[in-house]
C-alpha cells in the first residue's frame, strides 16, 4: 500500500478513532494518541486486513491508550473509566449516567468491558469484534455473551 492508497482508505477513519480516543484519555491527549495510531498504521500497514480496517485501527488504539495509560499512571496520575471534558457528552456518558449501570459496569473485569464497550459504544460487528481481539469470531462472540451475561448479573444485584 503506497501513500495515497493509505490516505485513501485511512483518512476517513480518524473521526472514528478519535471518537474511540476521547472516550478513554483526556481531550488533549487525542490528537496526539491518534497521531500515534496512525503512525503505527502506517508502519504495519502491510499487516491490516482487508475491509477491516477500523477494527484493526481499535486493536492499535487499545495498545496505545493502554501505553498511554501505563505511563500516567508511573506519574501517579488517576483515570476515570470514561474521561472526557467535551461539552458534548458521548454516547456511553450518557448511559453512564445512571449510576446503577455505572456500578454495574465497573465491576465488571476490564476485558469484559473493553468487549461491551467495542461492540455497544464504538459499534464493531462480531467480526471486527473479533479483529480488535485478536481472536476468532466465534471466540469474540462468546466473549460477547459472557460479558453481557455478567452485565446482567451485576444490573440485578441491588
Amino acid at each position: 500500500m503506497n501513500e495515497q492508497e493509505f490516505t485513501r482508505v485511512f483518512q476517513p477513519l480518524l473521526p472514528k478513532v478519535s471518537s474511540y480516543l476521547v472516550r478513554r484519555v483526556p481531550s488533549q491527549e487525542v490528537e496526539d494518541l491518534a497521531s500515534r495510531v496512525f503512525e503505527i498504521a502506517w508502519q504495519k500497514r502491510k499487516q491490516c486486513p482487508t475491509d477491516f480496517e477500523l477494527a484493526w485501527l481499535y486493536r492499535i488504539c487499545g495498545f496505545v491508550v493502554a501505553n498511554f495509560r501505563r505511563k500516567q499512571s508511573n506519574r501517579g496520575v488517576i483515570f476515570e473509566l470514561f474521561v472526557s471534558d467535551n461539552p458534548a457528552p458521548a454516547a456511553e456518558d450518557m448511559v453512564i449516567a445512571d449510576l446503577h449501570l455505572r456500578s454495574a459496569f465497573q465491576a465488571l473485569a476490564a476485558n469484559d468491558r473493553q468487549v461491551l464497550a467495542l461492540y455497544a459504544f464504538d459499534g464493531l460487528s462480531v467480526a471486527e469484534l473479533a479483529i480488535a481481539l485478536e481472536t476468532t469470531p466465534n471466540t469474540a462472540t462468546q466473549r460477547l455473551k459472557r460479558a453481557r451475561n455478567r452485565l446482567a448479573i451485576e444490573l440485578s444485584k441491588e
